[in-house]
């Protein structure tokens, strides 16, 4: 694993696109998903780790009852897949973990809470070719049949359930998906899932028999100010991630807070995607 420390805008423009340049597409295409968090010693646990003792046997009643509860706010929808995409996007604890295909939606949620202004953040940056490699055959297959990098919620249509997934190879493994345009949230935040095929494996701890699959840039501290304002210039903030009203008033609540040397500023904004 690759691991740099970046202290310049320039020397963390640099660090995100290492590796952008595709010969074959003579474009600048990273094959990496990208995670912003404002603490960089947060790790890449799930919503339902965080649950506490025992999550991993109630996983199957939450999204049980999700269904059951949600089914007359949600148009039906018999993809199992689907139902899973919407219970992470509405918050339910998952195994599912957010992701973006665009470094700078990645660098809002490391700037997005002031109260981690003190705190170096960090950006997690996933090979999703490289994690497609240790596919279980019949996943593989589907993916090159498709000529596809990463899946979709209807290419995973053929497995039914958690269990069934977790079912397809002895060893666990990992995937990266992208969730169904829910709504102008998902689409504006170039959103993706990873989910791995045993509830009480973390990413984290998953990566790291496997260093050459992702890297990670530690964001100085004193960089965040200038990050956040040179994001709010390229539009990339809460009025355009988050849209509608909440949104909007986060974005305004932070534009009229100045930086006041050491303080912390305290803002309710998450710090992670």
């Amino acid at each position: 694993m690759t691991e740099n420390r970046a202290t310049t805008w320039n020397q963390l423009m640099d660090f995100l696109y290492e590796d952008a340049w595709t010969p074959a597409l003579r474009r600048f295409r990273p094959s990496y998903a990208f995670r912003g968090l404002a603490d960089a010693v947060f790790t890449l646990d799930t919503s339902l780790m965080r649950l506490g003792n025992d999550y991993a046997s109630i996983e199957g009643h939450l999204l049980r009852n999700f269904k059951k509860y949600a089914l007359h706010n949600v148009t039906e929808h018999d993809s199992f897949w689907y139902w899973l995409s919407v219970a992470q996007h509405h918050g339910l604890p998952t195994r599912l973990m957010d992701w973006t295909f665009s470094p700078y939606v990645a660098l809002h949620f490391v700037t997005s809470s002031l109260d981690y202004y003190d705190r170096d953040g960090a950006i997690w940056c996933l090979n999703y070719k490289k994690v497609h490699q240790e596919l279980p055959g019949s996943l593989g297959k589907l993916l090159e049949e498709e000529g596809a990098d990463v899946f979709t919620v209807d290419m995973l249509r053929q497995i039914d359930s958690l269990h069934d997934f977790d079912d397809l190879a002895n060893e666990p493994f990992a995937l990266l998906f992208e969730p169904p345009s829910i709504d102008d949230r998902i689409v504006n935040q170039y959103a993706l899932f990873s989910v791995i095929s045993d509830p009480t494996i973390s990413l984290s701890q998953w990566l790291e028999s496997r260093p050459d699959m992702y890297r990670r840039i530690i964001i100085g501290h004193e960089l965040k100010w200038e990050i956040r304002d040179k994001l709010d210039q390229a539009n990339i903030n809460e009025r355009v991630l988050f849209p509608g009203l909440d949104g909007l008033s986060g974005w305004l609540r932070r534009q009229y807070i100045q930086p006041s040397g050491d303080d912390v500023i305290s803002d309710c904004n998450p710090g992670e995607p």
